[in-house]
């Protein structure tokens, strides 16, 4: 079975065709700009691959695999303005967090489960890797009104909080208090859905008869836009004039990116168990043909901006960087089992508070967990 396209991708907002074609030439930035979104994309793609590597060797644990996905993730998180802007990333996001800043090494203690990965620099305005399913869109909704208040009291505008979740997290009861609160109060946010058709091995159809994700916005009075997620000067473009229309008063956005994770829903997943015949053509159709770092690099190409020299000192540069990391991440202190408690709540509760306790003298004891 061959696949020659994909339904959900109708009505999508693009710049670049697949081939790399220019659709909307005149939406184009310029070639400094288009370079630099590149080279962040191929980054996050290429550290999500070593990613996989290392965990296979023991070097990490379950990681969530982005790729396929990373135009969506670095095109929209390089339309903030950091360190000001603020980033509430899906426990997928890893590029998302590459993109905004997040050094490697703190990304590798993260899927480490050091608690120096989760230890975010105050100054930057990223939060943690949520694993819970749209936890963090309240969240973000309580910070984003937070910002506008801010913003009221000191005479500036107001800082942009972008959250993403993906398709499954739209069935979530968060996706929903998270939204309807953000439209309530008008606050400055943007919200991108990574809608790559699978909630672990749930397909979008099984989990709304919706035709789209993007027309749960009118429901809270938010407007939406639905983007081709694997055209990165696309998501760019229609997240930058969120966050300039949030910025300038004018409420919170909902963007649909439709999008295709062509890697595992996580290190332990194995997608063969529950695709079917026609998924397995639709995956290798995305593979094949939708490749976001194939597209812009065919544009680039094109406009003679990128060569295959370019690319292998890329990879050497983010090979390099990766090594570097790791020699960090090696070189952080060992951790006591109670450490993994700490950074839970500001003020530990009584339960947490006894759980560390309770650890501490089993270590005492000499029955180390």
């Amino acid at each position: 079975m061959t696949l020659t396209t994909d339904p959900r991708l109708d009505g999508t907002f693009c710049i670049l065709e697949a081939d790399g074609t220019p659709r909307q030439p005149h939406l184009i930035p310029d070639d400094a700009a288009a370079l630099r979104m590149y080279r962040a994309m191929r980054r996050a793609r290429l550290f999500d691959e070593r990613a996989l590597v290392l965990q296979r060797q023991g070097r990490l644990g379950v990681y969530p695999l982005f790729g396929g996905m990373e135009a969506t993730q670095v095109g929209a998180v390089l339309a903030l303005n950091p360190p000001h802007d603020w980033l509430a990333p899906t426990y997928r996001g890893s590029g998302t967090a590459l993109a905004y800043g997040l050094p490697m090494h703190k990304l590798i203690s993260t899927w480490r489960g050091h608690p120096d990965g989760f230890r975010m620099n105050p100054e930057q305005h990223l939060l943690p890797f949520y694993t819970p399913i749209a936890n963090q869109l309240p969240h973000a909704a309580g910070i984003a009104l937070a910002e506008k208040r801010l913003a009221a009291r000191e005479g500036r505008d107001p800082h942009v909080v972008l959250a993403f979740v993906g398709d499954g997290g739209t069935s979530e009861g968060d996706f929903h208090i998270g939204l309807n609160f953000a439209g309530a109060y008008r606050v400055p946010a943007v919200f991108v859905i990574e809608n790559n058709g699978w909630a672990i091995s749930t397909p979008t159809q099984l989990q709304t008869a919706a035709t789209t994700l993007a027309s749960r916005g009118e429901g809270y009075g938010i407007p939406a836009v639905r983007v081709d997620g694997n055209d990165l000067l696309a998501v760019h473009h229609v997240v930058k004039e969120a966050v300039s229309r949030a910025r300038s008063g004018g409420g919170p956005t909902l963007i649909e990116a439709i999008t295709y994770r062509v890697l595992p829903h996580t290190s332990s997943d194995d997608p063969a168990r529950y695709h079917r015949t026609e998924d397995a053509a639709q995956a290798e159709y995305w593979r094949q043909h939708r490749d976001p770092g194939q597209r812009l690099r065919a544009y680039l190409g094109g406009r003679g901006l990128w060569t295959d020299d370019l690319e292998q000192q890329l990879v050497a540069e983010v090979e390099e960087e990766l090594r570097d990391a790791l020699v960090q991440a090696d070189a952080a202190p060992g951790i006591e089992p109670w450490e993994l408690l700490e950074h839970v709540f500001e003020v530990p509760t009584p339960d947490l508070k006894e759980q560390q306790a309770e650890l501490r003298a089993l270590h005492e004891v000499g029955g180390r967990p």
